[in-house]
């Protein structure tokens, strides 16, 4: 079922399209304009999956409701139909933002196909807004503290460059979150942020993760695969847990990194990439070069900025926001219903160490809403968490 917006002046050809319209889908709820003017009032006060229109029309013609609906309802596609066609108008319509431009008389099955495409177009697009809203919201960095503060600073300072940034803290600190910042921040965010974690993947497998392999390359190689790198090309690559990388995927990486190219297992050829590089560590990496595990060369290369993360034992005061924050996740991802938090809850949350840092308080807030009332006191927390 889609809510389609038909603007035409002539009442004959309204009806015939409708007809089409609920021929292809007898769910559909269709709104008819008039004229013009009578369009823009309908795409003022409601939202629709289509707009058909004709652009020869009384009081408002059928390109001012284009405009109106690129400019006010980007994600709504208009198909312009008119009698009055030619080659340039059809040219301007789809400048303009149209997703289509059928001349009358119709051809049936062209429209019938236009009409399927726009709004599978539309339903995609919708589809995508929602699930990068989604994305944004588990990604958010929560609370005010002064600590997190200088991260937000610095992120915005760095996003916009390609600098490459290593981010320090321990486990659970949220440097993840910080690395989705970087790239949502950055001219490449709207190419993908590709993540590895280098810590779960075997030694012996990690180059061809990284750089993909060639069918044949080894045992299991049934064909081609594009390692990470590759499928990271014009966006961001995060390396997560890159102190448990080996020496010798180190030494390739470090190769990619200064050169821009990759060689995927088996093949003669390099690739080029264009891949902007976060990396993030729980370790000490100046300890880990001292001993040995670590190359001092790569450690330069990807730390042209460090931030450091600080744990939550650090940040005490950001874990009010932070409850209420995945309290409010669990209630629109899970269908938890709402619940509160008194302040003695608060409070007692605050008084715990967490070790196990933010993703230990998301357990915990999940915990408590499965466990625990539509309010959750102090009492709640001594027994629960």
């Amino acid at each position: 079922m889609a809510r389609i917006l038909l603007v035409e002046d002539e009442r004959a050809i309204r009806n015939v399209l409708r007809n089409i319209l609920l021929t292809e889908d007898k769910a559909h709820v269709i709104a008819e304009a008039e004229n013009g003017q009578e369009a823009l009032d309908a795409l003022a006060i409601g939202t629709f999956d289509l707009v058909l229109c004709d652009i020869k029309m009384p009081l408002k013609d059928g390109i001012e409701v284009l405009d109106y609906a690129v400019a006010h309802a980007p994600e709504t596609p208009v198909v312009m139909i008119s009698g009055h066609g030619d080659l340039d108008t059809a040219v301007s319509c789809l400048r303009k933002g149209a997703f289509d431009y059928i001349a009358k008389p119709p051809d049936l099955n062209r429209l019938v196909q236009t009409i399927r495409q726009a709004l599978d177009r539309g339903r995609l697009v919708a589809e995508n807004k929602t699930l990068r809203k989604k994305i944004t919201s588990k990604y958010q960095m929560v609370g005010d503290s002064a600590a997190l503060g200088e991260i937000r600073q610095m992120v915005d300072k760095v996003a916009p460059t390609d600098a490459r940034v290593l981010i320090t803290g321990p486990n659970g600190s949220g440097k993840e979150i910080v690395a989705h910042r970087i790239h949502e921040s950055s001219a490449r965010a709207r190419m993908p942020l590709v993540e590895v974690n280098c810590a779960a993947i075997p030694s012996e497998l990690i180059e061809s993760e990284l750089f993909g392999h060639t069918k044949g390359a080894f045992t299991s190689a049934i064909k081609d695969r594009k390692g990470k790198f590759e499928l990271a090309h014009e966006g961001t690559l995060f390396l997560d847990e890159i102190g448990d990388m080996s020496l010798s995927a180190q030494a390739k990486v470090l190769r990619a990194l200064q050169e821009n190219t990759i060689t995927p297992v088996g093949a003669d050829k390099s690739i080029a990439v264009n891949v902007r590089v976060l990396a993030a560590t729980n370790k000490d990496l100046e300890k880990e070069m001292a001993e040995g595990r670590f190359r001092e060369d790569l450690y330069h290369r990807l730390s042209v900025i460090v931030i450091k993360v600080p744990g939550l034992d650090q940040r005490k005061e950001d874990i009010p926001a932070l409850a209420s924050h995945f309290g409010g996740l669990l209630s629109s991802e899970s269908g938890f219903s709402a619940k509160k938090f008194t302040p003695a809850a608060l409070q007692a949350l605050q008084a715990r160490s967490w070790s196990g840092n933010i993703r230990q308080l998301r357990n915990v807030v999940e915990r408590l809403f499965i466990l625990c009332g539509n309010t959750i006191e102090a009492e709640d927390i001594e027994r629960y968490a």
